[in-house]
């Protein structure tokens, strides 16, 4: 009697800690470390997350491979994470919180720059390429798989030729800066709305919004 009760309370005990982690999620904001990037376009996913922290009142601890913070909604528990590896090795803070905090792939999402769309387009998609975006890559790499979400912020290609990095690792314009306050908020409602109702609805709601 006590083995099966012993197995039956243990099954409960395994079924809650994978109901748990399923409301766990890692929100991954890409970004490069160091006041010269701050306001840069190759850092809008630091920027997403500063901003929810701003309007939450939230604070970023520096811990392992990058600063952190913990945002509650809903009953779900949003890690917000900001790599302090650089852009290039982002991959290495992602696997280390993933596994850390026992949070499922799936409940992953990456939040990056993307010059193939136009400015302030938001995009959620669960897998595909890095698209030459090294912080991408290096997550690839090191999570050995192209499935995970990522959330693409369209920074545009509106530079000259030969001009790219200068055109990335750029201020904003004063005109896309004063667009940014309302295109930040719509990615904070996306960012909720991940983790409470799905991400296929999400992308139906917010994809080219």
């Amino acid at each position: 009697m006590w083995k099966f009760l012993k197995g039956l309370f243990g099954f409960k005990d395994e079924n809650k800690a994978k109901e748990d982690a399923m409301k766990k999620f890692l929100i991954v904001g890409l970004g490069n470390i160091g006041l010269e990037y701050k306001n840069t376009r190759h850092n809008i996913g630091f920027q997403v997350l500063d901003h929810l922290a701003e309007q939450e009142d939230l604070k970023f601890e520096t811990q392992k491979l990058g600063d952190l913070t913990t945002y509650k909604f809903k009953g779900r528990t949003f890690i917000l994470l900001k790599p302090s590896t650089y852009m290039n090795l982002s991959g290495k803070a992602v696997k280390y919180w993933l596994t850390k905090e026992k949070i499922p792939l799936e409940n992953l999402l990456v939040i990056t720059d993307d010059l193939n769309l136009p400015y302030g387009t938001l995009r959620l998609k669960t897998k595909g390429s890095d698209g030459g975006h090294n912080g991408l890559k290096d997550i690839q790499d090191k999570l050995n798989t192209t499935k995970y979400n990522r959330f693409r912020f369209g920074i545009s290609d509106s530079f000259s030729k030969g001009r790219q990095v200068d055109y990335v690792l750029g201020e904003w314009s004063s005109e896309e800066k004063e667009k940014l306050p309302e295109r930040l908020d719509k990615s904070i409602a996306l960012i909720k709305s991940f983790g409470t109702a799905g991400v296929n609805n999400t992308m139906n709601t917010f994809n080219g919004k």
